[in-house]
């Protein structure tokens, strides 16, 4: 079963960008615990690929918190008051106010 998300044009383009030199190879997206909404995403760079981690181009997640944001929509937006990765997840039920912090 193949696992789905989805990355806007704007992501790809940004992921693609800050992944060309050798100390950003990948841009890694995991589920963590904690934030305002009880899970919070955090975007870091990695330089491997671990076993239960899903490639997606250039990008890494690991198998658990792809079945927590799995139909997602990956962006990349650029505003006023800075740059960021928006996760658009129709499985969070909640969200805080930064956009980072949701519930399921």
């Amino acid at each position: 079963m193949e696992k789905k998300l989805e990355f806007t044009e704007r992501a790809k383009n940004q992921i693609s960008k800050i992944t060309k030199s050798d100390a950003k190879k990948y841009f890694r997206i995991a589920v963590k615990g904690g934030g305002c909404s009880g899970f919070k995403y955090n975007f870091t760079f990695d330089n491997k690929v671990e076993k239960d981690d899903i490639l997606f181009d250039q990008a890494v997640i690991d198998k658990i918190s792809l079945s927590i944001i799995e139909g997602s929509t990956i962006d990349f937006k650029k505003e006023m008051i800075g740059e960021s990765f928006i996760i658009n997840n129709p499985k969070a039920s909640a969200s805080c106010g930064c956009g980072l912090s949701f519930s399921v």
